[in-house]
Order: C-alpha cells, then sequence, then structure tokens
C-alpha cells in the first residue's frame, strides 16, 4: 500500500515510451526535447565565439609595435646621413627663434653697438633690471656696481667699476654684449638671462651710474631747492 498523505498524479506516455507532460495537473513540468536545447546551446557557442573574434580584433597591437625609429637614431633607412630622421633644411629656423629684430636680440645694428634701448625704459622695466641684477651680477659687481661683491672679497679677480670714465661712455648694447657673450674672466649668461632681462639690466645699470655721479643740475627744479639749502 502506498503511505497515506500523499497524492500521485500518473504520468502519461507518448506512443513511444517517453514522457508526455500533462499540462493542468498540478506539479506537472513541461518537458524540452533533446534537439530544442542542442539548438540553442549551439546558438549560444556561436555568439561567445563571435564576440570574442570581435574582442580579440581589437587588440592588435599593430600601433604600438610598429617598426618606427627614434629620430636621430642610426639607420641606413636614408644613405645619404645614416639617421632616421632628415636633416634640418640649410638656414631652418625654430618655432619661436626667428629673433628678427637686431637690435634687441644682439645689441648691435650691423657691427655697430646700439646707443639706446630697443624699448621704453618703465619704472617696471628698472625694478625688474634690479632683481635680476642683485641675482646674476652683485655678487661680483656688488649692489652698487663698484666691483666690490663678495666674490672678489674671497678671492676671486675683481671686476672694474661702473663708475669709471670708460663704462660710464660705453653704449648700452654693450653691457647687453657683455652679458650675452662674456668678457675677460666673465662667462656667458645668454642661458641664465634672456634678451629682455638683459636691456633690463643694462637700464639698471645706468641708474647705478647716475646715482653715484649725479649733479645738483640733474634734479628737477621743483625739488632742486630744499637740496641747495644743504
Amino acid at each position: 500500500m502506498k503511505p497515506r498523505g500523499r497524492l500521485e498524479y500518473p504520468i502519461p506516455r507518448d506512443g513511444t515510451g517517453h514522457r508526455r507532460a500533462r499540462h493542468g495537473f498540478p506539479g506537472s513540468i513541461p518537458e524540452v526535447s533533446r534537439s530544442g536545447r542542442d539548438w540553442r546551446w549551439g546558438v549560444f557557442l556561436c555568439s561567445m565565439v563571435i564576440a570574442v573574434g570581435f574582442a580579440a580584433a581589437g587588440c592588435r597591437r599593430d600601433m604600438f609595435t610598429q617598426p618606427s625609429e627614434k629620430p636621430l637614431e642610426k639607420s641606413d633607412f636614408f644613405r645619404d646621413n645614416h639617421m632616421a630622421s632628415r636633416p634640418p633644411v640649410p638656414h631652418t629656423v625654430a618655432r619661436g627663434q626667428l629673433d628678427e629684430d637686431e637690435a634687441f636680440y644682439t645689441g648691435e645694428v650691423g657691427t655697430n653697438l646700439v646707443t639706446t634701448f630697443p624699448f621704453p625704459i618703465t619704472r617696471e622695466v628698472l625694478l625688474r633690471g634690479q632683481e635680476r641684477f642683485d641675482i646674476y651680477c652683485a655678487p661680483c659687481h656688488g649692489r652698487t656696481g663698484e666691483g666690490n661683491g663678495m666674490v672678489p672679497q674671497r678671492g676671486f679677480p675683481a671686476p672694474p667699476s661702473y663708475h669709471i670714465d670708460r663704462l660710464r661712455a660705453a653704449p648700452a648694447g654693450h653691457f647687453f654684449d657683455v652679458i650675452t657673450h662674456g668678457y675677460g674672466i666673465m662667462y656667458s649668461y645668454a642661458a641664465r638671462v634672456e634678451p629682455a632681462d638683459r636691456w633690463a639690466i643694462a637700464a639698471y645699470i645706468r641708474v647705478l651710474q647716475l646715482s653715484q655721479n649725479g649733479r645738483l643740475a640733474d634734479v628737477p627744479a621743483a625739488e632742486r631747492a630744499p637740496l641747495e639749502g644743504k
């Protein structure tokens, strides 16, 4: 006898002896044939293969591992210079380095030193020149330009004073040229001081020369009276 409390339903079978789902009975589960399952599994596998193929195609490293050469690297691709890149065309000018204004970038016009500044000298220019002078020039030339900076005080040959007649009469381009190319044992400051700052320093040197060699007649008339009493 079957235990009580358990309700079973007979499972009908088709003519081949396979189970056939009976819809409408409680607890019955429709069955899917093996051929249906195989078809769906095949579609899934094909989809995965296609997806992996697309992903693999997107991971090509041709651009990353391309057969390229570094600039100026030795190479036999060009037979005339045996480098991977071509040499610059003669008289090529780098971007931003045209330096067309001869007076501004060299301090000369032709072979003559300029006697005037290539731009107006304002208070801002003088303050900039003082700052650059104190950084690069004062260690040797001193804060007042007398050639008694801390470096000569430690035994280095002293530079000439800016207040001697020769340098007071020197054109403005002379100081620009000395900063650019050096003079005597002074090396070039072209790599440290850009052209605009060289002119600012030259303008400040003129200020130092005037401050140490000023005359009462150089003072404006409105401000001369208090000084005359002294």
